[in-house]
């Protein structure tokens, strides 16, 4: 039985006038979001920040307070995966493919394009891309899909809550009225953010791998052989998703993890080893130094610089919250019978330190490049960079093949844990929902992203995640409030 909710087909609904916008009118959908898109960014960017902090901030007082040593789960639960299974799947899901986007394009552009304080290219310039990286990949945005997982986990598998978000408002709101139209709608809107920040991501994600074969191997880089791509990927995903959760899933992210670490290591010992660890080391010095400064910096004397904030740290956060509800609930799903401890240690710290290495390595062998004048990679477009880098050092194809394999699987990766988790969200929350709606919801994701993709609606999608952040940020201030006043109850 397939078990969807009235939640089910009011998603499909949304979503398929979405698609119908974005293929018939992209340029007005990209307009009118953009204007609403650079409101938010205007005016509720000190919101943004205070809501992410508030977030980390929470992190930490439950690591140490004394409701770190509950389960997630009943006292007699031990955890379903290993440590390194566990670990991997959270990763993989949580910012695998991004991370392979950003890990060089984001560095190179705050320290030769656009610096958030210094001249383009000015040792200031270098050393702060490496520190703000640092800031929008570290522990912000983990400490925020931390407490959704938390919260996820907790009404799940220690109270007995459907996984839904609207099952962890019932404390504050009532069981009726967050099972009727109301809970309905939160839900939806779960739904809506996951859809359409999976759908962009497979977007660039076949942009990104079409654009490595391309500077690779000289493939054609157009919309068809995107396609092509995005139908590849979508049969993998599918199948990953439908296998489950402890099989496709779990082993398709082992196996990248020990790829990304085999790149990892290769470009290290290939690159410029003693730069990388001395950006690494001074990055970590001025992100710990400079963490609460940069935590609630906007700049309101400065339009360039509060301009800069917009387009980057505030555009992160609204990401990271948009992206909380698919990801918290995926780490909820897999993390039940670790305590409260073991959970926040495992996601903040953890994600946090191997995203600091990724972005020494990479982000660091590309500034090297350029700095030493012998490419400019701030002339290529963002999905290009990474292979432009790697073309410049010693087995450049072999690393640029090993990376486009690493990027086609955290893509697999994070689209079937998307479809586990929008099949769950759309079954009542239930732990395993049916291969039929697995199926529905992949091959929607992928038609979603092919259709907009040939329309050229990508903006516009990523301009109504960061649209759909807003209310879901005022929804994770109600999920946080309702879960303490469960807690506490806790002796």
């Amino acid at each position: 039985m397939l078990n969807i909710t009235k939640v089910f087909w009011y998603s499909i609904v949304i979503c398929i006038a979405i698609v119908l916008w974005g293929s018939i009118a992209p340029e007005h959908l990209n307009g009118l979001t953009a204007s609403m898109t650079s409101f938010i960014y205007t005016h509720f960017g000190w919101f943004y920040m205070l809501v992410i902090v508030a977030m980390i901030s929470f992190c930490f007082y439950m690591m140490f307070s004394r409701f770190g040593k509950i389960k997630l789960g009943k006292d007699s639960d031990q955890p379903d995966y290993s440590l390194p299974a566990w670990f991997a799947m959270l990763f993989s899901a949580g910012m695998g493919i991004g991370l392979m986007f950003f890990t060089t394009a984001e560095t190179i552009s705050h320290a030769f394009i656009k610096s958030p304080n210094a001249v383009p290219g000015s040792e200031q310039a270098i050393l702060d891309s490496i520190q703000y990286t640092y800031l929008h990949w570290g522990f912000h945005g983990w400490g925020l899909y931390a407490v959704v997982g938390l919260i996820f986990a907790y009404f799940k598998f220690r109270v007995g809550a459907p996984g839904l978000i609207s099952a962890t408002l019932e404390p504050l709101f009532g069981e009726k009225a967050m099972r009727g139209p109301f809970g309905q709608i939160i839900d939806t809107l779960a739904i809506f953010a996951t859809v359409v920040g999976v759908a962009s991501t497979l977007g660039f994600g076949s942009a990104q791998i079409n654009s490595g074969l391309t500077y690779v191997f000289n493939t054609p880089n157009t919309f068809w052989f995107q396609l092509l791509i995005l139908a590849i990927a979508t049969v993998i995903f599918i199948l990953s998703a439908w296998s489950g959760i402890g099989s496709g899933i779990k082993y398709l992210s082992s196996i990248n993890m020990w790829l990304a670490i085999i790149l990892l290591c290769a470009l290290f010992v290939v690159g410029p080893s003693m730069y990388i660890l001395n950006m690494f080391t001074t990055g970590i010095g001025n992100y710990i130094s400079n963490f609460i400064q940069m935590s609630f910096e906007l700049k309101p004397e400065n339009t360039e610089q509060r301009a800069w904030i917009n387009d980057w740290t505030i555009f992160y956060w609204a990401w990271w919250i948009s992206w909380a509800p698919f990801v918290g609930m995926f780490i909820a799903r897999v993390s039940k019978g670790r305590t409260i401890k073991q959970f926040i240690t495992g996601v903040l710290i953890a994600p946090t330190l191997v995203t600091m290495v990724f972005f020494a390595v990479f982000g660091g062998s590309a500034l090297n490049i350029e700095r030493n004048g012998i490419a400019k990679l701030s002339e290529l477009a963002t999905e290009t960079v990474t292979f432009g880098m790697l073309q410049q050092y010693p087995f450049g194809t072999a690393l640029s093949f090993l990376t486009i394999i690493v990027i086609a699987i955290f893509f697999i990766t994070s689209a079937d844990s998307a479809t586990f988790v929008l099949g769950m969200f759309s079954t009542g929350g239930q732990l395993n929902p049916s291969n039929s709606v697995k199926i529905i919801w992949g091959l929607l994701l992928s038609s979603m992203a092919a259709i907009v993709m040939y329309y050229g609606g990508i903006g516009g999608f990523q301009n109504m995640l960061i649209i759909a952040g807003l209310p879901f940020s005022i929804i994770l201030i109600l999920m946080l409030l309702s879960f303490y006043k469960t807690i506490k109850k806790t002796r």
